[in-house]
């Protein structure tokens, strides 16, 4: 909105309305104040008339309203005064006689025409063009219409009600045509002056109008661009600020909604994203399960031919498909059995059991069920552990950590052949425990992907030892249900795999 836009309106609607006005008021000046000025003297000349013939019927007649020693202008009744203030106020002049006696009354300057016309209407002579306006019992009113520049008259005559007394009232009527013109100037005059002060004023006061209304404006201006911040701050009580609170309420709402809007929107995006990355997940354990089904099946498939259709014929051959077969049904049942395992532990059906772990001991025992494997493969093992320490843990699944780790460093460990296993203290109540081999180190590529089902950073490897690419991802699975934590890091001279577990104290 445009800055005193309304203030300037109000002003321009107040100007037009109020030059209406006048204008509305010189037309009615031009056209009805000379009628309204006739009527009402119209009416004046009728009181008048009213009047003196009740002072003649009650005071007796015209010789006792009108005393012989004090007729003239002199006279100072009841009557006389009435008549002086009537040629004082109303202009009019009076003159009344007496047939009987040829005594007059007059309160006009100049007599002899008042006379003069008088005569000339009872006698019904002709003068002045006359038009008459009112035509009583027993007198007449009428206007007669001056010559050149002189003006008319409206004048009443006749007789009052005792027939004996005439009369003739007469005002000039030559001043309402200039009246008229001074007060249509005047008005002029007049009407400018007051718009202009009233125009200033009404830019003024429509300030309080305007700034609530401006205030509004910005408000919704605001709300198109998604600003709820804004506020209306009126304190009337009028109209425009119980508008004002509304908008407030409904900013305040619209902000609400808007907000739950979008908290709604993220929960669905995230469930969106979470939904299409279960089912991509849920699409790459299927290939990866068929892929590593797919080799072993057919292996079996194809030995099982062989032996079918009678391609071994010596004892030795038959042997050799026979134990081929036997090693990949094993594969394959090793790895449905981690498919189950890493299965339950995902879905909170194999809930870790925890208890105090004599660490040292437990360690012990997964290092003696892999010596023979240690002493084919001619690893030196150094382990590096407190010898009293207890952690917080369920026994069974920590040993298959430690037994995930130590198999996958005895099958990647090369010259010189070297697996440490050793602990580091993180913090007060955390123990860090290690398992490093020498060998080659993991591609910083596939650092972040080695805890994934199936993932293998040496496929070719793998298969040769007989991984199912699980084996890590149980360790994650356990560690998870554990809620601890567990990683792999490169070193310089290998790779080393760890996993953090809660120590406690022994309790005697």
């Amino acid at each position: 909105m445009k800055k005193h836009y309304l203030r300037k309106k109000f002003s321009m609607i107040f100007a037009g309305v109020f030059f209406a006005l006048i204008v509305i008021m010189l037309i009615g000046d031009n056209f009805f104040l000379e009628r309204f000025y006739e009527y009402r003297k119209e009416h004046v000349l009728q009181n008048a008339y009213l009047e003196i013939d009740r002072y003649l019927q009650e005071g007796g007649g015209f010789s006792s309203v009108f005393p012989e020693e004090k007729s003239g202008s002199g006279t100072d009744t009841a009557v006389t005064r009435y008549i002086s203030n009537l040629t004082e106020k109303e202009n009019i002049s009076v003159i009344i006689t007496d047939n009987t006696s040829s005594r007059s009354y007059t309160s006009s300057a100049n007599p002899n025409a008042l006379l003069q016309r008088l005569s000339s209407y009872i006698l019904g002579k002709s003068g002045d063009k006359r038009k008459s306006l009112y035509e009583g019992e027993n007198y007449t009113i009428v206007k007669t219409e001056g010559r050149g520049d002189e003006g008319g008259y409206m004048e009443s005559w006749g007789y009052f009600s005792d027939n004996s007394t005439s009369f003739i009232m007469s005002m000039p009527l030559s001043s309402l045509s200039e009246a008229v013109s001074v007060f249509n100037s005047f008005l002029l005059f007049l009407g400018f002056i007051t718009m202009v002060l009233g125009i200033i004023i009404v830019y003024i006061a429509s300030y309080e109008v305007t700034k609530p209304i401006q205030q509004l404006a910005q408000l919704s201006l605001k709300m198109s661009k998604l600003d709820f911040s804004a506020r209306f701050e009126g304190d009337s009580s009028d109209e425009i600020a119980t508008l004002g609170n509304s908008m407030n309420v409904l900013s305040e709402r619209l902000e609400e909604t808007i907000c739950d809007l979008k908290k709604a929107n993220n929960e669905l995006l995230s469930d969106i994203e979470n939904k299409t990355l279960i089912d991509k997940r849920r699409q790459e354990f299927v290939a990866n399960v068929s892929h590593e089904l797919k080799t072993p099946i057919a292996l079996i498939i194809g030995y099982a031919e062989g032996l079918s259709e009678g391609l071994c014929e010596d004892s030795e051959s038959r042997t050799y498909y026979s134990n081929v077969i036997l090693d990949e049904a094993k594969r394959m049942n090793h790895m449905v059995k981690d498919l189950m395992n890493l299965s339950a532990i995902e879905q909170g059906k194999d809930l870790p059991d925890f208890a105090l772990l004599d660490f040292p001991k437990l360690l012990q025992g997964v290092i003696s069920s892999m010596d023979i494997l240690l002493k084919q493969e001619e690893i030196q093992l150094e382990v590096e552990i407190p010898k009293e320490l207890y952690l917080y843990g369920d026994e069974f699944k920590i040993e298959e950590v430690l037994m995930n780790y130590l198999q996958n460093a005895i099958h990647h460990v090369t010259e010189p052949k070297q697996i440490s296993i050793y602990t580091e203290n993180r913090g007060k109540n955390l123990v860090e425990v290690h398992v490093r081999n020498t060998g080659n180190p993991i591609p910083k590529e596939d650092l972040s992907h080695v805890f994934e089902k199936f993932y293998k950073v040496d496929k070719a490897h793998t298969r040769a030892y007989g991984g199912s690419g699980l084996g890590l991802s149980i360790v994650k699975a356990i560690m998870d249900s554990h809620h601890q934590e567990c990683g792999v890091k490169n070193t310089l001279t290998g790779v080393d795999f760890w996993f953090t577990l809660e120590k406690r104290e022994k309790f005697s």
